[in-house]
Protein backbone atom coordinates (compact mmCIF):
# COMPACT_ATOMS: atom_id res chain seq x y z
CA UNK A 1 0.00 0.00 0.00
CA UNK A 2 1.10 3.46 -0.79
CA UNK A 3 2.58 5.98 2.13
CA UNK A 4 1.17 9.17 2.20
CA UNK A 5 3.40 11.78 3.27
CA UNK A 6 2.68 15.71 3.72
CA UNK A 7 4.61 18.27 5.20
CA UNK A 8 2.96 20.85 7.99
CA UNK A 9 4.39 24.35 9.13
CA UNK A 10 2.31 25.08 12.00
CA UNK A 11 -0.33 23.57 14.71
CA UNK A 12 -3.05 25.79 12.44
CA UNK A 13 -1.67 23.47 9.55
CA UNK A 14 -1.44 20.37 11.10
CA UNK A 15 -5.56 20.81 12.48
CA UNK A 16 -6.77 21.37 8.65
CA UNK A 17 -4.80 18.34 7.67
CA UNK A 18 -7.00 16.29 10.41
CA UNK A 19 -10.29 18.28 9.78
CA UNK A 20 -9.99 17.54 5.80
CA UNK A 21 -9.78 13.53 7.17
CA UNK A 22 -12.75 14.12 9.47
CA UNK A 23 -14.60 15.90 7.09
CA UNK A 24 -14.17 12.79 4.54
CA UNK A 25 -13.72 9.28 6.59
CA UNK A 26 -16.16 6.79 6.47
CA UNK A 27 -18.27 5.34 9.86
CA UNK A 28 -15.90 2.30 11.04
CA UNK A 29 -12.38 3.75 10.27
CA UNK A 30 -9.82 2.97 12.72
CA UNK A 31 -7.22 5.93 12.42
CA UNK A 32 -3.68 5.18 15.07
CA UNK A 33 -1.37 8.05 16.02
CA UNK A 34 1.89 7.35 16.83
CA UNK A 35 5.16 9.97 17.36
CA UNK A 36 6.61 11.19 20.14
CA UNK A 37 5.56 13.55 23.13
CA UNK A 38 4.71 17.03 21.70
CA UNK A 39 4.41 15.49 18.11
CA UNK A 40 1.18 17.22 17.11
CA UNK A 41 -0.99 13.81 18.25
CA UNK A 42 -4.18 15.67 19.86
CA UNK A 43 -3.85 18.67 18.03
CA UNK A 44 -4.54 16.15 14.65
CA UNK A 45 -7.31 14.69 16.51
CA UNK A 46 -8.56 17.85 17.43
CA UNK A 47 -8.87 18.71 13.73
CA UNK A 48 -10.57 15.23 13.03
CA UNK A 49 -13.15 15.77 15.53
CA UNK A 50 -13.67 18.91 14.00
CA UNK A 51 -14.14 17.49 10.30
CA UNK A 52 -16.42 15.19 12.00
CA UNK A 53 -18.83 17.99 13.22
CA UNK A 54 -18.00 17.90 16.81
CA UNK A 55 -18.38 21.06 18.47
CA UNK A 56 -16.83 20.19 22.21
CA UNK A 57 -13.45 20.79 22.65
CA UNK A 58 -11.19 17.78 22.09
CA UNK A 59 -8.92 17.29 24.93
CA UNK A 60 -6.51 14.45 25.54
CA UNK A 61 -7.65 11.51 27.62
CA UNK A 62 -4.26 10.98 28.71
CA UNK A 63 -5.93 10.73 32.15
CA UNK A 64 -9.16 9.13 31.29
CA UNK A 65 -7.94 6.68 28.59
CA UNK A 66 -10.89 7.49 26.19
CA UNK A 67 -13.41 10.38 25.68
CA UNK A 68 -16.40 10.27 23.19
CA UNK A 69 -17.79 13.33 21.27
CA UNK A 70 -20.72 13.13 19.33
CA UNK A 71 -20.97 14.77 15.24
CA UNK A 72 -21.53 13.42 12.08
CA UNK A 73 -20.43 9.91 13.88
CA UNK A 74 -19.44 9.19 17.24
CA UNK A 75 -15.78 9.33 17.94
CA UNK A 76 -13.91 7.53 20.29
CA UNK A 77 -10.57 9.19 21.46
CA UNK A 78 -8.37 6.74 22.91
CA UNK A 79 -4.65 7.28 24.57
CA UNK A 80 -2.64 4.25 25.20
CA UNK A 81 0.24 6.34 27.00
CA UNK A 82 -0.60 5.24 30.18
CA UNK A 83 -1.59 1.48 29.87
CA UNK A 84 0.81 -1.46 30.81
CA UNK A 85 -1.00 -4.63 30.06
CA UNK A 86 -2.96 -5.39 27.33
CA UNK A 87 -5.51 -6.68 29.55
CA UNK A 88 -6.41 -3.04 30.14
CA UNK A 89 -7.56 -2.53 26.53
CA UNK A 90 -10.23 -5.36 27.10
CA UNK A 91 -11.11 -3.57 30.42
CA UNK A 92 -11.85 -0.96 28.62
CA UNK A 93 -14.23 -2.46 26.26
CA UNK A 94 -12.17 -1.74 23.48
CA UNK A 95 -13.06 -4.19 20.87
CA UNK A 96 -17.13 -2.88 21.31
CA UNK A 97 -15.69 0.33 20.01
CA UNK A 98 -13.96 -1.58 17.19
CA UNK A 99 -17.21 -2.68 15.27
CA UNK A 100 -19.64 0.58 16.06
CA UNK A 101 -20.84 2.87 13.62
CA UNK A 102 -18.77 5.56 14.96
CA UNK A 103 -15.18 6.56 14.19
CA UNK A 104 -12.11 5.23 16.69
CA UNK A 105 -8.96 7.30 17.09
CA UNK A 106 -5.74 6.02 19.54
CA UNK A 107 -3.40 8.04 20.51
CA UNK A 108 0.18 5.67 21.45
CA UNK A 109 -1.08 3.05 19.33
CA UNK A 110 2.32 1.35 18.67
CA UNK A 111 2.17 0.26 22.35
CA UNK A 112 -0.42 -2.43 21.39
CA UNK A 113 -0.83 -2.26 17.79
CA UNK A 114 -1.74 -6.44 17.57
CA UNK A 115 -4.39 -5.45 19.23
CA UNK A 116 -6.15 -3.00 16.86
CA UNK A 117 -7.96 -4.26 13.59
CA UNK A 118 -5.85 -5.14 10.63
CA UNK A 119 -7.74 -2.56 8.74
CA UNK A 120 -6.98 0.93 9.58
CA UNK A 121 -5.02 4.02 8.55
CA UNK A 122 -1.83 4.53 10.40
CA UNK A 123 -0.13 7.96 11.01
CA UNK A 124 3.25 8.98 12.00
CA UNK A 125 3.80 12.38 12.83
CA UNK A 126 7.65 13.30 13.17
CA UNK A 127 8.80 16.81 14.75
CA UNK A 128 10.44 18.18 11.33
CA UNK A 129 14.49 18.24 11.09
CA UNK A 130 14.62 21.58 9.99
CA UNK A 131 14.24 23.42 13.39
CA UNK A 132 11.05 24.86 12.76
CA UNK A 133 9.43 24.75 16.28
CA UNK A 134 5.79 23.59 15.16
CA UNK A 135 7.03 21.93 11.97
CA UNK A 136 5.99 18.34 11.42
CA UNK A 137 6.26 15.19 8.97
CA UNK A 138 2.91 13.58 8.84
CA UNK A 139 3.04 10.07 7.23
CA UNK A 140 -0.21 8.23 6.27
CA UNK A 141 0.15 4.24 6.32
CA UNK A 142 -3.28 2.27 5.42
CA UNK A 143 -3.18 -1.07 6.94
CA UNK A 144 -5.36 -4.03 5.48
CA UNK A 145 -8.38 -2.94 3.01
CA UNK A 146 -8.28 0.42 3.73
CA UNK A 147 -10.34 2.48 0.80
CA UNK A 148 -7.40 4.98 -0.28
CA UNK A 149 -9.72 7.54 -1.66
CA UNK A 150 -9.58 10.22 0.89
CA UNK A 151 -5.67 9.46 0.97
CA UNK A 152 -6.10 10.22 -2.68
CA UNK A 153 -7.77 13.50 -1.87
CA UNK A 154 -5.56 14.32 1.48
CA UNK A 155 -2.69 14.04 -1.49
CA UNK A 156 -3.29 16.57 -3.63
CA UNK A 157 -4.59 19.25 -1.44
CA UNK A 158 -2.84 22.27 0.07
CA UNK A 159 -3.26 23.22 3.59
CA UNK A 160 -1.43 26.53 3.19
Amino acid sequence: MPVIILESHSQEQTRKIGRFLGERILSGTVITLNGELGAGKTVLAKGVGEGLGIKKAITSPSFVLMNIYHGRFNFYHFDFYRLEEEEELWELGLEEYFYDEGVVLVEWADKFIDSLPATRLDICIEKSKDNLENGRILYFIPQGKFDLTVLEELESQCFC
